[in-house]
């Protein structure tokens, strides 16, 4: 089974959105991909008119059922370890693991993406990173291309390297249409400083597969897939 994980150097950078376009640009291409987010918090909180939570989204482009793509949700908009201290359902490592192999039963590609950044803790001793290493897939970095990306970019790559993982890519979204010299500089620097290839993806519109898939054009996916 091949694989990616998609992190972020905070919360709301657009991870789920690139996961949820990767996976539709590989269906597109006759590949069955799943995407799958083992937690997800702040169900509580109101989904977006247009946008709909996480999970929703990424078992609409997987052809999957939510409660596969999220085995454990939780209301509050928190960390996980907190929001599973809250529900009094602690979070172990072993059950998130096996959630994301049954949810990649039989699939050819897996996308997982995390929660958070790298560091979150989902338990106790026990965070986002020693997931992405336990599954051992490759990683890709959703960043802000604006001001402030260098440093939180480069501190999620040397973090992802320092835990033993391999970074695919660091992917800058929100995209502009037309970048200015802080977007072309930033994007340069990163893969300058970071030694690592930087990718983009381009605003989506809504949450439609065929859109999702179409924003991908940037991204070097028969590459990954061959490697």
């Amino acid at each position: 089974m091949r694989g990616w994980f998609v992190t972020g150097t905070d919360t709301g950078v657009g991870k789920t959105v690139l996961a949820a376009a990767i996976t539709a640009a590989f269906r597109a291409r006759g590949i069955d991909a799943v995407a799958c987010k083992p937690v997800i918090t702040g169900l509580d909180e109101p989904a977006d008119p247009l946008w709909p939570h996480d999970h929703l989204l990424l078992a609409r482009v997987s052809d999957s059922a939510p409660e596969l793509v999220s085995a454990f949700g939780f209301g509050p908009p928190v960390s996980p370890h907190l929001a599973a201290e809250l529900a009094g359902r602690p979070l172990v490592a072993g059950e998130l693991r096996d959630s994301v192999l049954s949810a990649a039963r039989h699939r050819e590609v897996v996308i997982v993406e995390g929660i958070g950044g790298l560091l979150v803790p989902l338990t106790v001793d026990y965070d986002v990173r020693a997931l992405a290493r336990d599954l051992g897939f490759p990683v890709l970095i959703a960043a802000r291309p604006g001001l402030g990306t260098i440093n939180h970019t480069l501190l999620t790559v040397e973090a992802a390297r320092a835990g033993g993982l391999e970074v695919a890519a660091v992917v800058l979204t929100p995209w502009p249409e037309a970048p200015g010299p802080l977007e072309r500089s930033n994007r340069q620097t990163i893969g300058r400083l970071g030694r690592v290839d930087v990718r983009t993806l381009a605003h989506v519109e809504r949450p439609d597969p065929e859109l999702l898939a179409a924003v991908t054009s940037g991204l070097p996916l028969e590459e990954w897939l061959a490697s």
